[in-house]
């Protein structure tokens, strides 16, 4: 008899475990921090005019440029361009060439891919998506949305990063979507506004 008994208990046990082990539900996991800027899956192009900027090897410079002369910048490499398919559209001086233009091409990661590009007299603003940004999730001081955007500024392809309408605004060289999901996970949806400074073309 205690045998018969110890068994129907172990066997009630075990179909406890069963029942609430199938109605168990977890959450996703969070958003890996960044690391390093994603590749585009196809063709970008530059968000807007860009310098490309030569003093030994192009580059593609996507962020701010120094106002001196010749200007100087620091930007991704950029394979294929040859100043000779460009004449009459760039500058030169003090052994530094530079132009500006809206470029197209593929890119890594790591380095730009150039295919095409259009001098800064001929870019139609018009072409650029106007941005639209989400409800902030929650209202922050202009001293956390500072200090919110000073943290940006680690994000892997990070150019420039300030405060700015209720939000904290970054500019990275490409996104791909998945900064943009890191820093919702990590501020709160809408907080943060991440722009590509490198945009897909659309099909």
């Amino acid at each position: 008899m205690k045998i018969v008994l110890s068994l129907a208990a172990a066997l009630l046990v075990l179909t406890g475990c069963g029942s609430d082990g199938g109605a168990v539900a977890t959450d996703p996991p969070p958003p890996a921090v960044p690391t390093s800027i994603p590749a585009a899956p196809g063709k970008v192009w530059t968000y807007n005019i860009a310098t490309v900027m030569d003093t030994g090897s192009p580059e593609l410079c996507l962020g701010p440029i120094m106002e001196s002369y010749p200007p100087q910048c620091s930007g991704q490499p950029i394979s294929g361009w040859d100043w000779a398919d460009h004449k009459g559209t760039y500058d030169e001086s003090q052994g530094t060439r530079w132009g500006s233009y809206a470029v197209g091409g593929t890119w890594d990661g790591e380095t730009f891919t150039y295919s095409d590009a259009v001098t800064a007299a001929l870019y139609d603003p018009a072409v650029r998506p106007s941005p639209s940004y989400p409800t902030p999730a929650s209202e922050h001081t202009e001293e956390e949305l500072a200090e919110i955007a000073e943290d940006l500024g680690d994000l892997p392809g990070a150019l420039t990063f300030h405060p700015m309408d209720g939000r904290a605004h970054v500019d990275v060289v490409y996104d791909d979507g998945s900064l943009q999901a890191w820093a919702d996970d990590q501020y709160g949806e809408g907080v943060v506004v991440v722009t590509s400074m490198l945009m897909d073309q659309e099909s």
